[in-house]
């Protein structure tokens, strides 16, 4: 059964990106379609169960949209409103619920999955928001340069068809936001996947040729708690044995090993073990841990909660994109089993500090996520396929080596700030990976304007950058600040009759476009301090 469903405004993709999309354009009077393909929205926060990436000036209010703040400090209050915290935890402004070192900002995936459908809640429940959830694209119809239609199909849980019911989609403006940007080969828009030849974006980090295949690991996170003195073993996974002894060639040890990679130079190791300690050795429980019992005066949980998405689970044996469907649900059931193996590992073999080995008493914790199993609804992706734009974000733009004391890129048209390192988990065929010290950086209009579709815009990380520059424009906020320019962008062409394109050649549009921005709380240039405070560290 096929239905017809009309809106201003489709957005294709409910993570982080689009549901930022969705509110920017409902607020600006917008009636917006989102679909999502799991049941819950959200993305990276939520579904894939990434405590949110940032910078050191988040706490500030500076380099992140008044939005994304507003996000930040409702989980906050959230917690502080739900949640019996102790009396310190209560009164910390700046709250950290897990108390993860990943991020000021280490929370549950339901609280934030709460959080953004209450953002939403005022729009969805007038009707001006319509939410289809479990729903992915499977068609879309093109007349010249714009998208007609596009048609998703309602799917199970676990990926499965669910008899054939579908919905046709119209609107003025198509957003993709899905994760692996799969509106662009639908539609027949220009993109680019995987790694960017050098003579291609003169980027120092770039392989010599070109290789649409070579894309960042994926890793399935799975959330865990530990009782000191429990049995929760899982049965021995299906393919462990592989993955215990498969050893990565970058490391003298394997990959199920507490010698891993070191992020910031894959060339070296780095040694870590499970929980803190005196003896200097980094501890991976704290680093993503998102329960932490004892910043409650109520005993609610059995132990602390942490997150599995560390080097040992990054999935780098082939790309999910660009492959027939089959590779593609091999791998990604690959990715599924390196998890599982790295928990059994965990409980089984893991060498502990006192000499032991194993620790029996690590629980999966579906519940927490959503599902049976104890892994996330779906594996944090880092690289999507990204548009053929009108300005494309290169390593000259955002390096610190590159951009030396020339300081931050500034862009006439730009649509907002972000600021992380580039970050390039190991590819799938080069296995490069590395760390690359960046400056702050803006997000230019150019990179959100595909050269040729005129109604059809990226909202996440497929927008106009190479794959190094990807690895900085992917975090959370960045995202969120993509996505809400997208959304503010279709509405403003739609209120003005304009096409995207026309907003950024046409001076007294981009000017009007930024002011609204502006208006609604986007940053669209760093500070003159948060600058000044960058460049200290090139000194």
């Amino acid at each position: 059964m096929r239905q017809e469903l009309k809106a201003d405004v489709i957005i294709i993709g409910g993570g982080v990106g689009g549901t930022a999309a969705a509110l920017a354009a409902a607020e600006a009077g917008m009636r917006v379609i989102l679909t999502e393909e799991t049941d819950w929205i959200g993305g990276q926060l939520t579904a894939q169960a990434v405590p949110p990436d940032e910078h050191r000036w988040i706490e500030r209010d500076m380099g992140a949209t008044a939005a994304y703040l507003s996000f930040r400090n409702r989980v906050r209050s959230y917690y502080r409103d739900n949640y019996p915290l102790a009396e310190q935890a209560k009164n910390d402004p700046l709250l950290n619920p897990g108390q993860g070192w990943v991020s000021r900002l280490c929370h549950e995936p339901r609280v934030a999955l709460r959080v953004l459908e209450d953002m939403l809640a005022p729009f969805v429940n007038s009707g001006r928001v319509d939410i289809r959830l479990g729903c992915a694209p499977v068609e879309a119809r093109t007349e010249g340069d714009r998208v007609v239609s596009v048609t998703v199909r309602r799917i199970r849980g676990d990926g499965g068809l669910r008899g054939s019911e579908e919905y046709t989609l119209k609107g003025a403006y198509y957003l993709d936001a899905t994760e692996l940007g799969d509106l662009l080969p639908l539609t027949g828009t220009e993109f680019v996947s995987g790694a960017e030849a050098r003579g291609d974006t003169n980027e120092p980090h770039a392989p010599e040729q070109a290789d649409p295949l070579d894309m960042q690991a994926i890793t399935h996170v799975a959330a865990l708690d530990y009782a000191e003195g429990g049995t929760f073993t899982i049965p021995k996974p299906e393919q462990y044995d592989f993955w215990k002894s498969y050893r990565p060639f970058y490391s003298p040890y394997p990959m199920l090993s507490w010698e891993t990679v070191n992020p910031e130079d894959v060339t070296k190791t780095k040694r870590f073990t499970l929980f803190p300690n005196d003896r200097g050795i980094v501890s991976l429980w704290d680093y993503r841990r998102i329960v932490e019992p004892r910043q409650l005066d109520k005993p609610l949980y059995d132990g602390p909660v942490s997150l599995l998405n560390w080097p040992q689970n990054d999935y780098f044996l082939g790309p999910i994109i660009g492959v027939p469907e089959r590779e593609r649900s091999e791998r990604l059931e690959a990715a599924r089993q390196l998890t599982l193996s790295l928990v059994y590992w965990l409980q089984t073999e893991a060498p502990r500090l006192d000499g032991g080995t194993g620790y029996p008493g690590l629980r999966l914790r579906g519940d927490m996520l959503g599902t049976s199993d104890g892994l996330a609804k779906s594996p944090y992706i880092r690289e999507s396929r990204r548009i053929r734009p009108v300005y494309r974000i290169t390593e000259a733009d955002v390096s610190a080596e590159c951009r030396g004391r020339l300081g931050i890129r500034r862009y006439e048209d730009s649509v907002g700030v972000g600021s992380y390192a580039l970050d390039v988990h190991v590819t799938t065929v080069s296995r490069r990976g590395y760390y690359i010290p960046s400056l702050p950086y803006e997000i230019p209009l150019g990179a959100l304007l595909p050269i040729r579709m005129t109604n059809l815009l990226p909202a996440c990380k497929n927008i106009g950058t190479t794959q190094v520059t990807n690895s900085c424009y992917r975090l959370h906020p960045t995202e969120w600040n993509i996505g809400e320019a997208a959304g503010s962008l279709a509405a403003y062409a739609i209120r003005h009759g304009v096409l995207p394109r026309d907003v950024r050649c046409d001076a007294p549009h981009l000017k009007r476009f930024q002011q609204q921005l502006a208006g609604r709380g986007v940053q669209l240039h760093w500070p003159e301090e948060a600058e000044a405070e960058a460049m200290l560290g090139l000194v």
